[in-house]
């Protein structure tokens, strides 16, 4: 992301800082307001209604972002917390400057295709590229889904993939251009900033969150010379973290302190 880069060092002072907390607060004060007052006048007053928007409720054009996923409150808080870890986790592989700029350009695609469209928008095309591009820098990270069943992101963005495909196909079958647009503002986002690397064929290095900010926190160049068989751990990653051989098995397999006494031997 050399553009990226460039623009940072021109402007990388001009952000909002912890703006994914602020998001998340917003969406939490939206909902449990809702949730008391039994009704959904809140929701329908910053909403992104692009009609509303031409009447003079200019201020939907930025407190759409606020309207939180409707449903139960299990519902909610599976999308609070999906969004939480990507938004932090680009915060953390990008810096705030950049995770702004990402959040911003997703605004302003969905307020483009909402007013050319006619469309309603809510923040959740948003956060969807989000969760994307979390998968994309992050895709062994392992979660729960359903607080129950460890999966990795990666397998989870494949489904929001095919779902987005599908609702594609299904508003091209029923000639919906405004649709169709809205199904693509995250698809829109996320090959802005990685179009290049998936052309390329390159991607981040980066494994999991834990072992970003380790990486992050180091100040000088490691040469690896052992990476464990098991999780894949250099001295890059932890140079606290020790190493080992093990005698048992085949050829000269390396292990870190973590996974020298716990692995199958081969």
């Amino acid at each position: 992301m050399n553009w990226l880069n460039k623009l940072e060092r021109k402007i990388g002072k001009f952000y909002i800082r912890n703006l994914m907390l602020i998001i998340i607060f917003g969406n939490i004060l939206v909902y449990g307001f809702t949730l008391l007052s039994g009704n959904l006048d809140l929701i329908n007053k910053i909403y992104l209604d692009p009609n509303k928007v031409m009447q003079g409720e200019i201020w939907r054009l930025i407190t759409f972002i606020f309207v939180p996923e409707t449903g139960s409150i299990i519902s909610f808080i599976f999308a609070i917390y999906f969004n939480y870890l990507a938004g932090t986790g680009l915060e953390e592989e990008w810096g705030e400057f950049k995770f702004n700029l990402y959040y911003l350009v997703g605004m302003i695609t969905t307020i483009i295709v909402s007013i050319a469209t006619g469309k309603i928008a809510t923040g959740s095309y948003i956060n969807l590229s989000l969760f994307l591009a979390f998968a994309m820098i992050y895709p062994n990270f392992q979660v729960l889904l359903f607080f129950i069943i460890p999966i990795k992101v990666k397998y989870l963005a494949i489904f929001n993939w095919i779902v987005i495909g599908l609702n594609f196909i299904g508003y091209l079958s029923l000639f919906s251009i405004g649709g169709m647009l809205l199904t693509l503002v995250p698809v829109l986002n996320f090959f802005i900033f990685f179009g290049k690397e998936i052309l390329t064929g390159t991607k981040s290095n980066a494994t999991n969150f834990k072992r970003q900010q380790k990486f992050k926190s180091q100040v000088k160049e490691i040469e690896i010379f052992h990476r464990c068989e098991v999780c894949g751990i250099t001295e890059k990653d932890n140079p606290n973290m020790e190493f080992r051989y093990c005698s048992k098995c085949t050829g000269k397999k390396c292990y870190c302190m973590e996974h020298i006494r716990a692995h199958g031997h081969s």
